[in-house]
């Protein structure tokens, strides 16, 4: 019996939600150069960058392992500033899960901006662990990208 799964991740930022949502939708490939050290390449696999139907492919390193996500551009929200992935290949639905879809929302909170990390998921059985490494991983490539932008 499969299980379902839900995990969000908040990070404070200090830019905007269009800066976020720009480089995610429409320059991924600017991240490699901004956090060489996290991630390693993006490729448009299918479609235009930054629409719906769109297939890109990134290549990271999480804990110390060499990985790979290919994604397809589920939903897009310009006035929201979300964008939803659907993972359709590599190692988080090859190996670990059923299926996995990561979606990134920035929004006003108070005085300030947060950006919001979710991951919706399937485990095959409970020996699978919740993604909480991976949570770790996209909430500190977020605090990355925000100093980058905050010095450039």
């Amino acid at each position: 019996m499969a299980l379902s799964g839900k995990l969000i991740g908040h990070v404070e930022i200090s830019k905007k939600g269009d800066v976020f949502h720009d480089l995610f939708r429409h320059n991924p490939h600017n991240i490699v150069a901004i956090s060489p050290d996290k991630v390693h390449d993006c490729e448009l696999h299918a479609g235009e960058r930054g629409v719906v139907g769109s297939v890109i492919c990134w290549q990271y390193t999480h804990e110390g392992k060499k990985k790979s996500s290919k994604q397809i551009i589920e939903a897009v929200n310009e006035a929201n500033h979300m964008i939803v992935f659907k993972v359709i290949g590599g190692d988080l639905v090859e190996e670990l899960y059923k299926s996995f879809t990561i979606i990134l929302h920035v929004e006003e909170k108070g005085d300030g901006k947060v950006a919001t990390w979710t991951f919706e998921f399937e485990k095959p059985d409970t020996s699978v662990p919740y993604p909480t490494s991976l949570m770790d991983y996209l909430c500190n490539l977020i605090k990355d990208l925000d100093a980058h932008a905050t010095t450039n």
